[in-house]
């Protein structure tokens, strides 16, 4: 085994190679709700984990009292000392030379720098919902709640988890209204791709119901979208052909509708082919899901770009949402 696996994969080694099974299921075997507000799991307390106390009432309260706020606290630093562990052996970096594509988020960036709460839904299958990670915790939406929360502690940030296992365009399109837009979002982080190329679906097809569904979540207005193509992974590779063909027309409806996207296959491929990273150190026994540090560096890397917007902001560096950003990796 590698030096550079990121961390212990006993819980890679327990998922199934037939997992990859589940992007052919009906939404209704998905393994969490469809969506879920994107907050690390409390530890589980026969007693509600109660807010820190001001130092006014510290002395008011019982024994039993101040033993579950300990526990909420030490709670905090459990999950905070497991976000940074995550890259103890391989740290997150982004890829080496080139350049990734990402329109600018004024809207939510706007928002977050002005200290207003924020709403993101992360909108896709499988690998929003967290197929793979070895607990809620550690799937990319919490991962980049968490993030955004660590870099903005006053303010109000939701994120909620609109993954469903399975599905791709056709499926989402249908509770698009109702996850999606009914939200009115600040953000939508629409993962799309992968389960059409799997099913041999043309993608054109695919293209064709990301931009109906980008037209219709704009035209309701106020809310930024970033597209993220599919992974690079053995169960993908084998369909070169067709994921080749996925990913570049989606990055032509992010140019044609002017909305951002993250290039998830290019950065997850750098991490094989240029920072040399073994595969299985990213990706389930599967080939397809990502692991926890597959989605930890995933979220880091989306959620720098997130905080870069607002770096913009801040500066007054106003960039409209149709003016497409490149920066070096």
């Amino acid at each position: 085994m590698s030096s550079l696996r990121p961390f212990c994969l006993t819980s890679w080694l327990a998922v199934p190679a037939t997992a990859v099974l589940l992007l052919l299921t009906p939404a209704s075997h998905a393994q969490t709700p469809a969506a879920q507000p994107a907050t690390p799991a409390p530890a589980q307390s026969p007693d509600p984990a109660p807010a820190a106390p001001s130092q006014t009432t510290v002395a008011a309260r019982s024994p039993e009292q101040r033993g579950v706020t300990s526990r909420a606290i030490d709670k905090v630093k459990e999950v905070a000392k497991s976000a940074a562990d995550i890259f103890s052996r391989v740290p997150c970096l982004p890829p080496k030379g080139g350049s990734k594509a990402m329109g600018s988020l004024p809207h939510v960036a706007s928002k977050l720098a002005a200290g207003q709460p924020v709403v993101i839904v992360a909108f896709g299958s499988s690998s929003t919902q967290g197929f793979g990670a070895s607990s809620p915790e550690f799937n990319y939406p919490n991962r980049l709640a968490a993030q955004l929360r660590r870099h903005y502690p006053a303010a109000d940030i939701t994120v909620v988890n609109a993954g469903v296992g399975g599905e791709d365009a056709p499926e989402m399109m249908k509770r698009l209204q109702t996850q999606v837009i009914d939200v009115h979002p600040d953000l939508v982080i629409w993962q799309v791709g992968t389960n059409a190329v799997l099913r041999n679906l043309d993608p054109a097809d695919t293209a064709k119901l990301v931009e109906d569904g980008i037209s219709r979540i704009q035209a309701a207005g106020g809310t930024d979208i970033v597209l993220v193509d599919p992974q690079y992974s053995p169960a993908v590779n084998q369909r070169k052909e067709s994921a080749g063909k996925m990913i570049k027309l989606l990055g032509n409806v992010a140019e044609l509708r002017k909305v951002g996207i993250f290039p998830r296959f290019e950065v997850m491929r750098d991490w094989h082919e240029n920072q040399s990273i073994p595969v299985e150190s990213f990706v389930i026994a599967d080939g397809l899901h990502m692991n926890d540090w597959g989605y930890a560096c995933f979220a880091q890397l989306l959620g720098d770009d997130i905080i870069r917007s607002v770096g913009q902001i801040k500066l007054g560096v106003s960039v409209p949402a149709d003016v497409r950003t490149y920066r070096p990796m």
